[in-house]
């Protein structure tokens, strides 16, 4: 039975209130996976997102980075200098304004970014050609091609 529930614009059957509910558990948990794969006690997970998300856009400000991670720009600035401690961002001046820096990455940032990245792919894929059928994973590639329907205007 598919009953509807009341909801902001109309109804929202049982199935589609179930499937919001466990992928998002789903995804929270396959991410948490994801993200443990690659750790190292080195970095704290404030100072990999903000290192993967200087690796994403490329030169930024650290309030620009602060205010992407939704942090303030003091716990921001405590990150960004572990960073530096550990020799994995270079800062230089704004040419745009000599008062503020622009963070990127150094060789050793890109390789631990990358490293990271690639380690987390080969986790996956291995994780799938282990647990999952030639039919199963089929199965997931349809899914997956559905949920992209989600992320589309």
């Amino acid at each position: 039975m598919n009953t509807t529930a009341p909801g902001p614009s109309g109804g929202i059957t049982d199935s589609a209130a179930r499937a919001a509910r466990d992928l998002r558990v789903v995804f929270s948990r396959l991410r948490r996976r994801i993200r443990e794969v690659a750790e190292d006690d080195e970095l704290t997970p404030s100072q990999v997102s903000a290192l993967t998300l200087v690796a994403k856009h490329g030169a930024a400000t650290a309030s620009a980075l602060a205010t992407a991670e939704g942090v303030r720009p003091q716990s921001m600035a405590t990150t960004l200098a572990a960073l530096d401690r550990h020799g994995l961002i270079h800062r230089s001046p704004d040419p745009a304004d000599g008062r503020r820096q622009l963070v990127t990455l150094t060789e050793d940032g890109h390789r631990r970014v990358e490293g990271d990245r690639q380690a987390r792919e080969e986790w996956l894929a291995r994780a799938l050609q282990d647990r999952f059928t030639e039919g199963e994973r089929q199965t997931l590639l349809e899914g997956l091609a559905l949920l992209d329907r989600l992320t589309r205007p």
